[in-house]
């Protein structure tokens, strides 16, 4: 499962994905999809008058929808106390044991000296733990629902990614009450190679360009795989402290920090070129124009 390894950033110079049509394979990518999701002439007027409604806000599910962090932690804690052995009490430790997979944690950080075979066995046992903790989980991550109140009355659409399974995915924010207010989700089925394909998917559902997309992610390499998309990042300060974030075009402590003015003023301040695709110009020379009798 892609929820215990360390997935790639993608989207790196252009790289997309393909799609099958019955006329053959498409080329999907990040230029492309910002070509095709152009505002039609109605939508433009729309968006004029509403500007706020031309934006698309991608949620990262965890630690920026729900705690997964402590999900995590927790779960190696019932791991180790199960097989009668420690987890260090060291936070740098820890916090790697978050965002690593499950063989890199029990054969570099953890140590734990087993055969393959039981290796296997301790992974798995992870997995189950992990999600007998998901399914018991209540709450959101705090002024979420909030801000999503404030969205939603903007009229702003919203769309949660992960690589939970949609089933678990569903469930997590029905208990949570938030499942309206989000109008796509984009989950383990969904296929996706990359974070930054999760996003290009989400941009899609959404009917958004991905220029038009910000993404809300509390790691430096979601924030990395938003850029590589076009798409504004805004951070959430927790696991990972203001000064690894700085990438972000915004960094906040919570949510409660958040307005919808803010979503403007990203968009109205495009100081940083180093999310635009470098291209060479190619200079043509207009068409001659040909003199008729008519012209004359």
């Amino acid at each position: 499962n892609k929820l215990f390894m360390q997935e790639a950033i993608g989207a790196e110079y252009g790289e997309g994905f393909e799609t099958f049509r019955p006329d053959g394979p498409l080329k999907v990518d990040v230029d492309f999809l910002n070509d095709r999701l152009q505002e039609g002439f109605l939508q433009r007027i729309r968006y004029a008058m509403k500007p706020d409604e031309a934006y698309g806000l991608i949620f990262s599910f965890d630690n920026v929808v729900a705690d997964t962090r402590t999900l995590k932690l927790n779960s190696w804690k019932q791991l180790a106390s199960e097989e009668g052995k420690e987890i260090p009490e060291d936070a740098d430790v820890q916090g790697r044991m978050l965002y690593a997979g499950a063989d890199h944690v029990l054969h570099k950080l953890l140590l734990w000296d087993e055969a393959e075979g039981e290796l296997d066995r301790l992974a798995l046992r992870f997995s189950q733990l992990y999600y007998d903790n998901l399914l018991r989980l209540s709450k959101p991550v705090e002024g979420l629902k909030e801000w999503l109140d404030a969205v939603s009355t903007a009229r702003i659409p919203c769309a949660v990614v992960s690589s939970l399974d949609r089933i678990n995915m569903t469930e997590a924010l029905e208990r949570m009450e938030l499942k309206k207010y989000f109008q796509a989700i984009v989950t383990e089925e969904d296929g996706m190679d990359s974070i930054a394909h999760r996003f290009l998917s989400a941009a899609m559902k959404l009917d958004r360009k991905p220029s038009k997309c910000v993404v809300f992610e509390d790691e430096p390499r979601g924030i990395a795989a938003a850029h590589n998309c076009t798409m504004m990042a805004v951070a959430l300060i927790g696991a990972h402290p203001a000064y690894d974030l700085v990438q972000a075009d915004l960094a906040v402590a919570s949510f409660n920090e958040l307005s919808v003015i803010n979503l403007r003023r990203l968009f109205a301040n495009k100081g940083s070129t180093f999310m635009d695709l470098q291209k060479q110009v190619i200079e043509k020379s207009p068409p001659k124009r040909k003199l008729t009798i008519d012209t004359i």
